[in-house]
């Protein structure tokens, strides 16, 4: 369950905001503020009383200290909440997205765009693995366990109630969700590039753009990334060290 605050000077976009936030069931408090100065006020009392605050929801064009300016200082909190920008503005992405937003909303807010980024939030507040261990999953097969060691996995997919689990040997069928196993693989570059297809980065190739779609080679495979995800996802492989683009 997540806590979250909700920052916006325009009140009627605020009210509107917390109260789609606190529709969802993954939400278990919403704080607002009216501007960047009481928000960052009311982050230094919560975060320094000893409670949790596990995203920002923040609107970047505010008098006085302006979302980026805040965005800029929570970064250098011990543990900063994470960031999810809300905006009637498309400019201010590439910025958002270098003081490492884990979702860019444009207003109006819609309450399924706004469900998506609480499970980017979810995904990206859920505790990294423990350091130098590879997670593995237990799969079934006819009688035998086998255990597919994550760092083997090139991406998952979404069956019902399953996770296919795509390797360079084989495919393995997984009973867990597909949002259980993003929270579980987060930390280790996994990236989700479809509602319902979950990507290893170490394990992609290529970045392709063509006719105002993007691909991504992984493996011996090709995936489409959705329109949704691929701001998102051109962002966090740019970043990375193994991607060629054509």
């Amino acid at each position: 369950m997540l806590r979250v605050l909700a920052v916006d000077d325009e009140a009627p976009a605020l009210e509107e905001l917390a109260y789609l936030l606190r529709q969802d069931a993954r939400i278990e408090h919403v704080t607002t503020a009216p501007d960047g100065v009481t928000a960052l006020q009311d982050m230094v009392q919560m975060i320094g009383g000893g409670e949790r605050l596990d995203g920002v929801f923040l609107d970047v064009r505010m008098p006085g200290l302006d979302g980026l300016d805040l965005a800029r200082l929570v970064g250098g909190f011990p543990s900063p909440p994470k960031l999810v920008f809300v905006t009637a503005y498309d400019e201010w992405a590439v910025q958002a997205f270098d003081l490492e937003a884990v979702d860019y909303l444009l207003k109006p807010v819609r309450a399924e765009r706004l469900a998506e980024a609480v499970r980017r939030l979810e995904a990206a507040a859920s505790p990294p693995p423990e350091p130098g261990r590879d997670d593995v999953i237990p799969v079934e097969l006819g009688g035998r366990t086998r255990f597919v060691p994550q760092v083997a996995v090139w991406f998952a997919e979404a069956k019902g109630d399953y996770v296919r689990l795509h390797t360079g040997d084989g495919s393995y069928l997984v009973r867990m969700s597909l949002a259980a196993l993003e929270r579980r693989w987060s930390e280790a570059g996994f990236i989700r590039i479809h509602r319902s297809t979950l990507v290893s980065a170490r394990h992609v190739t290529e970045l392709r753009f063509e006719g105002g779609r993007v691909s991504l080679t992984v493996g011996t495979e090709t995936l489409q990334v959705s329109r949704r995800h691929t701001r998102q996802v051109r962002e966090q492989l740019i970043r990375g060290p193994r991607t060629t683009f054509s």
